[in-house]
């Protein structure tokens, strides 16, 4: 498994926390437990394969929010 945390900012209520997480959701089909924050600017999920964080970039900011970074870890 893969933990995948991002920064994230424009974030401002739990309406923006679902609208990324089903954003994460839609763009890569196996991820799990996807968390968003806004009081803490980040978004988590984890996923079976190592995902394109280019791809989650994009996403996001397709969403309206501010992508800042990405990491990708192995658990």
């Amino acid at each position: 498994m893969f933990k995948i945390t991002a920064k994230v900012e424009g974030m401002m209520c739990g309406m923006c926390e679902a609208h990324v997480q089903e954003a994460i959701r839609n763009a890569f089909a196996g991820a799990k437990k996807v968390s968003a924050s806004h009081s803490k600017n980040e978004v988590t999920f984890q996923t079976k394969e190592a995902p394109d964080l280019e791809l989650l970039k994009k996403i996001i900011t397709d969403t309206g929010y501010s992508y800042i970074e990405g990491k990708c870890e192995e658990q």
